[in-house]
C-alpha cells in the first residue's frame, strides 16, 4: 500500500480538487493522510468530506513538522508526498509505487509539474514549464527531489528522521535531499509521476516568489558550500542569465554617464551568449506553449524575472553578512507564521 502525505495551511480553495484528484486514481490500495497545520479558514471541514485520515496540529507548525506527523501516522510501505494545492493525475500515485519498487527501498523518487498548470494565465504557465523544464532535465541525477511530487520508502524515511524542522521557512525538501544523498541514498527523477500545480500566480506574485526563493536558497547554498551548483530551479542558466542582466544594465549605466559608446560594445555579445546559456529552457517555452506563449516567455525570462531573482539573492547575502557580523546561527531558522510553501 502507498501512503498519500498531504499537508494543509489554509487551502480551502484546492484542497477540494486535491483531494478530487487523489481519489481518481487507477491506484489498487492507497490511503490518504491530511495533515492540517492550524487553517483558519475551514478547509479542515472540506478534507472532512472526503474518506481520507486528518490529523490537525495545535496551531501552525510548519510544513515540515507537518508532512513528518502525516508520515508517522501512515500505515503504508510507500509514501508520497504531495501538497493541497496539487493535483494528481489519474496514474500518478500508481506509477509512483511501481516506479519506487522498480528501483528499491534505497532510492528516493522524484516527480515534478506537469508543464501546463492547473489554472489559467500566462504567469502559472510560464512557473509551470520553468520548473518542469529544470527539475528534469538532470535525469537520472537531480541535485534534489522536491516533495510536491516525492515518493520514498517508508522505512528509509523514518529511518532519516525526516525533514528537518528547525530550519529556512521554505526548501525543507532540498536539504532532507542532500541529507539523504550524504547517507548513500540514491536521488532518481522520474519525469512521467506528475502533479498539475495550481499557481494562481500573477505578475507581482510571480516575482515575489522568485525573490523569496532566491533569498532562502543563496542563504542555504552559501552555508551549504554549492552556491554555483546546477541545482534544478536555481540553475546554472538562471544564475548566469541574472549575472549578465547586470552586467548589461552597468554597461548601459556607464555608458549613459561617461557619454562613451564602448561600454555598450558587450551588449549583444552578452545576449547571445545568455540565449545559448538557457537554450533548452527556450526550446521547452516554445514547444510546451506555442509561439506565441514561447516569445512572451522569453521576453519576461530575459528581462524582469532575473532581475527578482538577483534582488532576492543579495537580499541573501545582506542577511548572511549581518549573521557573521553578529555571530548569529545562520542555518537554523525557527519558523515563523510567514513561512509558505515553496513554489
Amino acid at each position: 500500500m502507498i501512503s498519500v502525505v498531504i499537508p494543509n495551511y489554509n487551502g480551502g480553495a484546492t484542497i477540494g480538487a486535491c483531494l478530487d484528484a487523489v481519489f481518481s486514481s487507477d491506484s489498487p490500495e492507497f490511503e490518504v493522510i491530511v495533515v492540517d497545520d492550524g487553517s483558519d479558514d475551514g478547509s479542515p471541514d472540506i478534507v472532512r468530506l472526503y474518506p481520507c485520515r486528518l490529523v490537525t496540529l495545535p496551531g501552525r507548525r510548519g510544513t515540515a513538522r507537518a508532512r513528518n506527523v502525516g508520515a508517522a501516522r501512515s500505515r503504508g510501505e510507500t509514501i508520497f508526498f504531495t501538497d493541497a494545492d496539487c493535483l494528481v493525475g489519474k496514474d500518478t500515485i500508481r506509477r509512483a509505487a511501481e516506479s519506487l519498487a522498480a528501483h528499491g527501498p534505497h532510492v528516493v523518487m522524484g516527480g515534478t509539474y506537469s508543464s501546463v498548470p492547473a489554472d489559467s494565465g500566462f504567469y502559472s504557465f510560464f512557473q509551470s514549464v520553468f520548473i518542469n523544464y529544470h527539475e528534469t532535465h538532470s535525469g537520472e541525477a537531480p541535485d534534489y527531489v522536491a516533495a510536491h511530487a516525492m515518493v520514498v520508502d517508508a522505512g528509509t524515511f523514518r529511518k532519516s528522521g525526516g525533514f528537518s524542522e528547525d530550519f529556512l521557512p521554505i526548501i525543507e525538501d532540498v536539504e532532507y535531499s542532500h541529507r539523504l544523498r550524504r547517507s548513500g541514498v540514491r536521488l532518481v527523477m522520474d519525469a512521467g509521476i506528475q502533479v498539475s500545480h495550481i499557481f494562481d500566480f500573477s505578475l507581482p506574485r510571480s516575482l515575489r516568489n522568485a525573490f523569496r526563493k532566491a533569498f532562502y536558497w543563496t542563504i542555504y547554498s552559501s552555508r551549504n558550500g554549492d552556491l554555483l551548483a546546477d541545482s534544478g530551479t536555481a540553475s546554472r542558466g538562471l544564475k548566469a542569465n541574472a549575472a549578465i542582466q547586470a552586467l548589461c544594465i552597468a554597461a548601459l549605466l556607464l555608458s549613459v554617464v561617461s557619454g562613451a559608446p564602448g561600454a555598450s560594445a558587450i551588449l549583444l555579445p552578452a545576449i547571445l551568449i545568455n540565449f545559448l546559456v538557457n537554450q533548452g529552457l527556450v526550446r521547452a517555452f516554445f514547444r510546451s506553449g506555442g509561439r506565441l506563449f514561447g516569445a512572451k516567455a522569453c521576453l519576461y525570462y530575459f528581462s524582469i524575472f532575473p532581475m527578482a531573482a538577483a534582488v532576492g539573492g543579495l537580499a541573501g547575502w545582506l542577511r548572511l553578512f549581518r549573521q557573521e557580523l553578529f555571530h548569529e546561527t545562520g542555518m537554523q531558522w525557527r519558523f515563523h507564521r510567514s513561512g509558505t510553501q515553496d513554489q
